[in-house]
């Protein structure tokens, strides 16, 4: 599959874009295992333009990462352009536009998900980028913004006439948040139309490396998004790529994943401070399926994510590899 001129291969698989996620130590580490291309943590247009410090290092990249894509979102198309030429000089391969975050802070002024309620204004943004910055121009948005109103397959030609290189589709409604299954009938029918040239990427649900093979087989996208499955599990990509690959998964060894959490622990603090980088990693950890299904693992975890230093979130890592884990 090729976005433009990036060539990512056949049946690539893609790391979401998540805030407070997808920070530059675990978009490499998720392309070490085999992320064919990956995507910053969401960029506010506004925040960049006013120059917030916090927001301008979301555009620092390395060139390990790449393929990688800046994502911005914004409800103003001044801004968005201005935005997208700051973010076209960090140099990424690619600027996504998001129209699919649904969290309220975002959709709920118009931003996001939120562009599904005003598509002249959606599609306005989206010609206007495209026109200002020379790197190729994709969209990630929803299938609407209700049950009553998925538009995403007459809506995915009207972005594809603005001139964007590919699309993300996400199988929820914004109303949907997060809950209830992802749906990827309409992403199918995106496919099925024939007007549709360029790649549709397909986001929602791919949790398991069969789940990604169905995906591509069933629906026919030319590339699959993965999300929160990532969370703790960057070593997802490999599972998925191998199953894609052979039909199996050559599994990671245990004491190698819990090296990765001790990196991304390590990172984390390097690249914020050890109060900032704890709470920051408490997430992965929360959400890793390395711990799921210990027995009497309550307290344990409990201290885990309780843990205010490094020292000793560091001991309480190795107690778990070298007594619960039996590495």
């Amino acid at each position: 599959m090729k976005i433009r001129n990036i060539d990512l291969g056949e049946k690539p698989v893609l790391l979401a874009p998540m805030e407070d996620v997808t920070d530059s130590s675990f978009r490499l580490m998720c392309k070490e295992f085999g992320a064919d291309m990956v995507y910053t943590e969401f960029v506010s247009s506004d925040a960049l333009i006013r120059s917030v410090n916090k927001t301008q290092q979301k555009l620092n990249i390395s060139d390990k990462e790449r393929p990688v894509a800046i994502q911005i979102y914004g409800r103003e198309v001044d801004s968005m352009v201005e935005a997208a030429r700051i973010c076209a000089d960090a140099h990424p391969d690619i600027l996504d536009l998001n129209f699919g975050c649904p969290v309220k802070k975002v959709a709920g002024k118009g931003a996001g998900a939120g562009m599904l309620r005003d598509i002249p204004r959606m599609l306005q943004i989206t010609r206007s980028v495209v026109q200002a910055v020379d790197i190729p121009v994709t969209v990630k948005t929803r299938l609407g913004w209700d049950n009553d109103s998925k538009i995403i397959v007459d809506l995915a030609e009207q972005l594809q006439d603005c001139g964007i290189a590919a699309l993300t589709v996400h199988g929820r409604t914004r109303s949907q948040m997060y809950t209830g299954e992802a749906d990827w009938t309409l992403i199918g029918k995106i496919k099925e139309n024939s007007r549709m040239h360029i790649p549709v990427i397909g986001n929602g649900d791919v949790t398991t490396p069969r789940i990604a093979w169905e995906k591509f087989d069933k629906y026919g996208v030319d590339a699959i998004m993965v999300g929160r499955a990532s969370i703790g599990c960057p070593w997802i990509f490999k599972e998925i790529k191998d199953f894609l690959t052979t039909g199996t998964v050559q599994p990671v060894s245990v004491s190698c994943k819990m090296r990765i959490l001790r990196r991304q622990l390590e990172e984390s603090i390097q690249r914020i401070d050890e109060r900032r980088g704890i709470l920051h990693i408490r997430r992965h950890l929360a959400a890793t399926p390395l711990f799921k299904g210990i027995p009497n693992f309550r307290e344990i975890r409990i201290a885990m994510l309780r843990a205010e230093t490094a020292q000793e979130l560091t001991a309480i890592l190795d107690h778990i590899e070298c007594n619960i884990l039996n590495v």
